[in-house]
């Protein structure tokens, strides 16, 4: 199937090289880098060979060689992100989000779990300096919604409104974290 002297490429690697001889059932190519490798021969492609372009129809084998080619790098540029691309943490206080199974669980226990949840995850936000925190409350009968505006009102750095309509509908408060400076 190959000759020494054939110009060869491997399927599942980006080199070329030229047939140099043979060892059992292997075969030897030297790279274009002047290394000698050893390749079965279902893994090598003859350059010049017609029955491969038959193979591949339509298709040149340059196409076919150009495919094969490293990726070339990309160059990244840096862009600036807008104040909207900011990081958001969105933190959903249903039941179901916050426990596996909440048979057993009262009212009170259900309430006083979510707030905490809302507290634990606001001080992690402010220790974080993250500007924004949308809780995710639901609509209901707006008991989780009032012991929400309970807690943030106790804090001083917070200011804190209803969440965008468009995106999360009646059933979230936005919290926007004022950063202290100094600290």
């Amino acid at each position: 199937m190959f000759n020494i002297g054939d110009t060869v490429t491997v399927l599942d690697d980006s080199f070329n090289g030229k047939v140099k001889g043979f060892k059992a059932d292997m075969v030897i190519v030297e790279t274009e880098e002047g290394f000698d490798l050893e390749f079965n021969a279902k893994e090598l492609i003859k350059i010049s060979d017609t029955s491969v372009l038959q193979n591949f129809g339509a298709q040149s084998m340059q196409s076919i060689l150009k495919d094969k080619e490293l990726p070339k790098k990309r160059s990244f540029v840096k862009q600036k992100k807008s104040k909207k691309d900011e990081f958001v943490l969105e933190v959903d206080l249903h039941i179901e989000k916050l426990v596996p199974n909440k048979r057993g669980m009262s009212n009170y226990d259900i309430l006083t779990l979510q707030s905490d949840t809302a507290k634990r995850q606001l001080d992690f936000a402010i220790r974080n300096r993250m500007p924004k925190v949308v809780f995710i409350h639901g609509v209901g009968e707006g008991v989780l919604k009032a012991e929400l505006d309970f807690l943030l009102g106790r804090y001083d750095n917070v200011t804190f409104q209803d969440a965008d309509y468009k995106k999360y509908g009646l059933g979230a408060t936005e919290v926007y974290i004022k950063q202290n400076p100094n600290r």
